[in-house]
């Protein structure tokens, strides 16, 4: 707990067996309150390494996607008394150090969003970034900042921290349950007012990372233009998406999932 305010990190996990308990093991339990796993329907023993670890789990009994498994890990820990959401994937390839600082900048009111950004860390490509992933991500940074109006490093980090008044807030229920759903967050963000930061996080890219392949970050990247003409065209009123519009009712998200407790 900082500044009163209760810390909680969700993990969504595919297939993260191997990488679980290292990814566990560095989280710092005297200040991070809650941690809970929700498994996207994997087939290794991901779910079995979990409750082993002491951990909460929550199982999706059919594959939600990278997006859907987010809208029930923000759902479940705002139920279970959360003020300060992070996510942490579990493939152990961001630092879980991290938390902490990430959770001070929440709880003391810094920001009410902030992420991790592997470009400001030390070079990206040193630390084992595709090339091909650092050249999409400087050219589809530079494209959003020029629509969003921001100066960040990156847009495309999947470590992030949010207040409980975001996840209110925004309608993240309607959001893609494929990659595209880290940027539609940001679209509301901003779209609601809320404040962004950043904080320097070290690239790590290991065998058992889990990556996109090529194709599908075609796809994403195209996901991505789209998203940011969308947030420039509602700012200028001149078409809304569903997702922009703040309604949090569309939280209220329904997923095929079962609880197990941990052992």
């Amino acid at each position: 707990m900082l500044n009163g305010q209760r810390i909680a990190v969700v993990m969504p996990a595919y297939n993260a067996e191997t990488t679980l308990k290292r990814t566990v093991q560095e989280i710092d339990r005297e200040i991070i309150d809650d941690i809970l796993l929700v498994d996207d329907y994997s087939s290794d023993g991901t779910v079995s390494e979990a409750t082993r670890l002491g951990l909460p789990v929550i199982q999706h009994t059919i594959n939600k996607g990278y997006g859907g498994n987010q809208k029930t890990c923000y759902k479940a820990a705002l139920d279970r008394g959360a003020d300060v959401v992070i996510i942490l994937h579990p493939d152990y390839q961001y630092t879980p150090q991290l938390l902490v600082a990430m959770a001070g900048m929440i709880a003391y009111g810094t920001y009410n969003c902030v992420m991790a950004s592997r470009i400001l860390g030390r070079g990206p490509l040193k630390g084992g970034m595709p090339v091909y992933k650092y050249v999409f991500n400087r050219f589809l940074t530079l494209f959003e900042n020029t629509l969003f109006g921001l100066k960040l490093s990156e847009y495309h980090s999947g470590y992030r921290a949010y207040t409980r008044a975001v996840l209110e807030t925004v309608p993240f229920g309607r959001n893609s349950n494929d990659f595209i759903f880290d940027n539609q967050m940001i679209a509301q963000v901003l779209t609601a007012g809320f404040q962004l930061g950043e904080i320097s996080c070290p690239t790590r890219y290991e065998p058992e990372s889990s990556s996109i392949s090529f194709r599908r970050s075609v796809v994403y990247g195209m996901g991505v233009l789209k998203t940011a003409v969308e947030f420039r065209l509602a700012r200028w009123r001149l078409y809304s998406a569903p997702y922009l519009k703040m309604d949090a009712r569309a939280n209220d998200h329904q997923a095929s999932t079962r609880t197990l407790k941990a052992k």
